[in-house]
């Protein structure tokens, strides 16, 4: 199931759906009603929102992983600097490459760049995508 919800780039509760993020860091904020008129942490969202959109977000990598996957909390580097973690990886069987989600900073988001994620204290290369591995249209899932 993890490696099938990695492919597809679907987050889960607690890793990287959490408290600790916001609608829109994690692109949960398409389902936000913002003109309710009232709801628990309302003006943060619109904070947010109107003050140029969140400093992190959600991304999937595909890692040059060798002998061992990402499991979460490993640093993510452009270069010398640490520009974001990630939440959660593994191995995707039916693509056939490992995988990690996790958070970057807005500004560094670039599907040219070349990230390095730490896995057991070697740097490995990682690739951003910019739309899920394993079908990205989510046809099988109509048909």
């Amino acid at each position: 199931m993890n490696s099938l919800r990695l492919e597809k780039s679907f987050g889960i509760w607690s890793r990287e759906f959490t408290w600790a993020y916001t609608p829109g860091m994690s692109g949960l904020d398409r389902f936000v009603a913002f003109d309710k008129p009232a709801f628990i942490g309302r003006d943060a969202a619109l904070r947010e929102r109107d003050g140029g959109g969140p400093r992190q977000r959600l991304v999937t990598l595909v890692v040059d992983a060798e002998d061992a996957d990402a499991a979460g909390f490993e640093p993510i580097w452009i270069g010398d600097r640490r520009v974001g973690f990630v939440t959660s990886g593994g191995y995707g069987h039916a693509v056939g490459k490992s995988i990690a989600m996790g958070y970057i900073d807005v500004a560094t988001i670039d599907p040219s760049q070349t990230y390095e994620i730490s896995i057991l204290g070697k740097r490995r290369g990682g690739k951003l995508m910019a739309e899920a591995i394993h079908d990205p249209s989510g046809s099988r899932l109509r048909t």
